[in-house]
């Protein structure tokens, strides 16, 4: 069983997520902005993290910026949630140390399959 922070400041899309994740086995740390987020990394080490990039407090980039700059955090995995869909946008992510993308509304099928990728 995997362990997945979600980071997500829409309680909505925090709970499909969560069930989404729990449905398929993995168990699920939540945060619901990016301070949080951190201060959950600081309790627990995941497999995997799924961050929204608009959120209060600190958004996505500011916490994925100190996750790579965190020696025992560096190589995790780090996911964008993101309603931006433009390709520039997806280049911003991906050049800011995100390691994958994936667009709200969430997809069931998308999600899982990159958690399949990514964890399996």
């Amino acid at each position: 069983m995997s362990k997945v922070l979600v980071a997500e400041d829409n309680l909505p899309n925090r709970e499909l997520i969560r069930e989404i994740l729990e449905s398929c086995g993995h168990q699920v740390i939540e945060a619901e902005d990016g301070q949080q987020a951190l201060e959950r990394l600081k309790e627990s080490t995941p497999d995997l993290i799924l961050l929204d990039i608009q959120m209060p407090v600190l958004d996505g980039y500011a916490v994925v910026r100190q996750v790579r700059q965190t020696p025992h955090l560096a190589n995790l995995t780090v996911l964008a949630l993101t309603a931006y869909a433009m390709q520039g946008d997806r280049e911003k992510v991906l050049q800011s140390g995100f390691d994958g993308y994936l667009t709200k509304p969430i997809d069931v099928a998308v999600l899982t399959d990159v958690l399949q990728r990514f964890l399996d």
